[in-house]
């Protein structure tokens, strides 16, 4: 662990450790080290082909954010489909900040998506923000193409949550939705189905996307609510 966090603090940049304090709310300066994600992604490669890096990914919770960041990468990597799930699961209650949660992405799930869906619903029903967070951000990167299902909209229409960072991956989802599937998700900007705060959200980010053809994006902004 220490080797680990030497060579962190190694790699610090104090003038990016100040800028990423301004965007991650609820995080001190003082716990985070300053590692670029560039060069966190290269050490994570390295550490993950050496002999007891599963001892750093057990030795939770960890002090610093850099080494959570370390551990999304570190566990994002892992090949074993059950594995992975464990070490998701035995991480998830320690994530604190959207940036580790958006940076948590398992590429063995791109294989095993039958199995993930009940994870998936599991975690949307979590009352931890980041493990719904975490949730709908596999819906949304793994089940919007081949294997979507009207099920999954729903079931992300049915958070209810005060929480800003909840309500923005559910708007997230719903302007990803709207660009991939758009005929089968707009009823549930039509009839209302989402919060208001969480409504308009989407529009103003589906607007925003280049993915949605200008009549479209003329017709959503006539569904905002005011």
């Amino acid at each position: 662990m220490n080797e680990i966090q030497a060579e962190l603090f190694r790699l610090q940049d104090l003038k990016y450790r100040e800028f990423q304090s301004k965007l991650i709310p609820g995080l001190r300066e003082d716990e985070m080290i300053g590692v670029r994600t560039p060069a966190l992604r290269k050490y994570a490669r390295e550490l993950s082909k050496q002999e007891g890096v599963e001892e750093f990914l057990k030795d939770l919770p960890h002090l610093y954010f850099d080494e959570n960041q370390l551990q999304a990468f570190l566990i994002s990597a892992i090949k074993d489909y059950d594995q992975c799930i464990d070490a998701v699961n035995a991480f998830l209650p320690y994530v604190n900040n959207w940036a580790t949660c958006d940076q948590l992405s398992p590429k063995v799930f791109k294989k095993h998506k039958r199995e993930l869906l009940s994870q998936v619903e599991m975690w949307i029903e979590s009352e931890e923000t980041y493990t719904i967070r975490f949730g709908i951000g596999m819906l949304m990167q793994h089940y919007l193409d081949e294997d979507f299902c009207g099920d999954y909209p729903r079931m992300v229409s049915e958070i209810c949550s005060d929480e800003y960072y909840v309500n923005m991956m559910v708007a997230w989802y719903f302007a990803t939705a709207l660009a991939k599937q758009y005929d089968e998700v707009l009823p549930y900007i039509e009839n209302g189905k989402l919060q208001r705060w969480t409504h308009n959200k989407t529009i103003q980010k589906a607007i925003e996307s280049y993915r949605i053809r200008p009549e479209q994006k003329a017709y959503l902004k006539s569904l905002r609510i005011k």
